[in-house]
Parts: C-alpha cells; structure tokens; sequence
C-alpha cells in the first residue's frame, strides 16, 4: 500500500520564493576590474610636461594615467609592446567557478545578494591580481630589464598588481 503525500501548498511556497529573490536581487550589480578612480601617481615634469610654468603658477607636470588605460595597453599590447592579455586569460581561467562559488556564496550568507556579491568580487579581485604577478611570457625587452632592474613582465611600479578592486552597484 502507498502512503499518500500531501500536496505542497504552493502559494506559500511561491511566498517564500519571492521573498529570497528580493533578497538576492537587493544585492546589485558587481563590477570587477580597474575602476575610474584607480590611477598611477602624477609624474614629475618630463619632456613633454617641460616643467613650464602653467598659467595658475606652479610647475606643469604628467597629468596622472588611469591603471584602465594601462591595463589597456598591456592586454592589447601597442606598437612597442606585445599583448599580455592578463585579464582575458582570468577570465578564461577561472570564470567557471565564479558562477558556482556565487551559487555557494548566496546559500551561506543566507540569501543575502550583497554579501555574497562582495565574496566572489573579492575572489574574483584576486585572481586577476595573481594573474597579473604571475605572468611571464613575453618577457620584456633587453632594454626594459635593465631600466627595471628585472623581468617581470607586468610589473614594474606595482601600482596596477594593487588596482583590481571591484564595487557592488545598487
């Protein structure tokens, strides 16, 4: 003889649903990579900044390059530059376990979209930053060596190794 089961009461289990949906959908949007306020220090006067006095007084020096538009160059490469393309090898690496570690993140914080968004930014943060260190092929040039003293490819000031940062967006 089978036992009967009761049919579950699916109002309530819709109730419940759409409750942990706004709880997840409160988190935002992440956003993970170089962000608009991430910049390298202002230069001192160079060739092109001749160290002639701006028209407010003081020395005109190199306006501060965004860590983006290097990261840019490094993963596209330039004219005089090969391409590292750092941040679309993370991506290719380790994305697959981004939307899983996500899933996990989402249960274990309870629900809570935010908390969860931040964790997997923070993983997804560091993985671009060890991508970044551990990159090493091309190598730099002869000339590049010897001006940084080493051959570590995408490091030389470490500004953009510590720029990868991410934000949650409501």
């Amino acid at each position: 003889m089978a036992a009967r089961l009761k049919s579950p009461d699916t109002k309530k289990i819709t109730i419940a649903l759409q409750a942990i949906e706004r709880k997840v959908s409160d988190g935002g949007v992440l956003r993970v990579g170089f962000l608009e306020d991430a910049r390298y220090p202002a230069k001192a006067p160079s060739k092109k900044f001749s160290g002639k006095a701006s028209p407010k007084g003081g020395v005109k020096s190199a306006p501060p390059l965004h860590v983006a538009q290097v990261a840019f160059w490094n993963e596209f490469g330039t004219k005089r530059a090969p391409a590292r393309p750092f941040f679309r090898t993370t991506i290719a690496q380790e994305s697959k376990k981004w939307g899983e570690h996500l899933g996990k993140a989402i249960k274990h914080y309870n629900y809570n979209g935010e908390l969860a968004l931040r964790a997997v930014g923070q993983e997804m943060r560091d993985d671009i930053e060890a991508s970044i260190q551990r990159w090493t092929t091309p190598g730099n040039a002869a000339y590049t060596i010897r001006r940084k003293g080493f051959d570590k490819p995408l490091i030389h000031t470490s500004v953009m190794v510590r720029a990868p940062d991410f934000e949650i967006a409501k």
